[in-house]
């Protein structure tokens, strides 16, 4: 795949889709340093702003981590671990707030999952933390 700066879909949209597809596939794996700005610059033919700007849709995607003054990296998938559901809980998917995001050290593009159970007892998890099962 190349980037067509003719097309309809901006330079960085089209990067972004090639850095996914790498990912996807197993070319760049979990925990893997994503080419620097400068490469990806040049061997792309597009302007840095719109390698920054592909870098942080990956990232608001959870696909990848940034570090500063260290570079990108493909995010490894956390291990899920199992949480039962109480018959009559409800579970509501949503971005955490800027205080959840710190407290419970979620990258950034990673949603929460709240868990109301019928008491009006509330959970919040880390959705690519979780598995939700029922009851059998």
């Amino acid at each position: 795949m190349t980037i067509d700066p003719r097309s309809h879909t901006p330079v960085y949209v089209q990067l972004a889709d090639l850095l996914r597809e790498q990912i996807e596939s197993g070319v760049l794996a979990a925990g893997s340093a994503l080419p620097s700005e400068a490469r990806l610059t040049q061997e792309h033919g597009v302007g840095r702003e719109a390698v920054r700007m592909a870098i942080s849709l990956l990232r608001s995607e959870g696909l990848v981590n940034t570090v500063r003054g260290h570079g990108s990296y493909v995010r490894e998938t956390p291990d899920r671990r199992q949480v039962e559901l109480a018959p009559g809980a409800s579970v509501i998917a949503r971005m955490p707030s800027g205080g959840e995001r710190r407290s419970m050290q979620l990258n950034e593009g990673v949603p929460v999952l709240e868990v109301r159970d019928p008491k009006g007892g509330t959970e919040v998890f880390a959705a690519d933390e979780v598995e939700l099962t029922r009851p059998a």
